[in-house]
């Protein structure tokens, strides 16, 4: 089931290399990659799990509420990072010139049936 909604997200958004639905403590459980891009998205998102900790950890100190998406643009990609549950996340990665707006929503849009799956 996760790879079927990954793959989709990937496949209906125009740019996207890959995503992966990865655990807090680090451990990927499913991921989709395009075909000829050669990014590591599990080293991607064990990177990036880190730093989204932090942000997670300051929202509760400050509370200003539960943490929900976190996106980081870099010289290369985007990578949009949704919270799936407390445990889970899920991160799509795009090129510069892919459509960041429709990867947002596919992933607002899927992340419940992710979050059904997990359950």
């Amino acid at each position: 089931m996760f790879k079927q909604i990954l793959e989709n997200i990937v496949e209906n958004t125009p740019g996207a290399v890959g995503a992966i639905l990865m655990g807090f403590d680090g451990i990927a459980i499913e991921q989709h990659v395009s075909e000829g891009d050669d990014v590591d998205l599990q080293l991607v998102a064990i990177e990036y799990s880190n730093v989204v900790k932090e942000i997670r950890n300051t929202a509760e100190i400050l509370g200003t509420g539960e943490l929900q998406e976190v996106s980081v643009k870099t010289g290369r990609y985007y990578v949009i990072i949704q919270t799936v549950t407390p445990d889970y996340f899920v991160a799509l990665t795009l090129e510069r010139k892919g459509n960041f707006g429709k990867g947002r929503y596919l992933l607002m849009r899927d992340t419940p049936r992710l979050r059904e799956s997990l359950a």
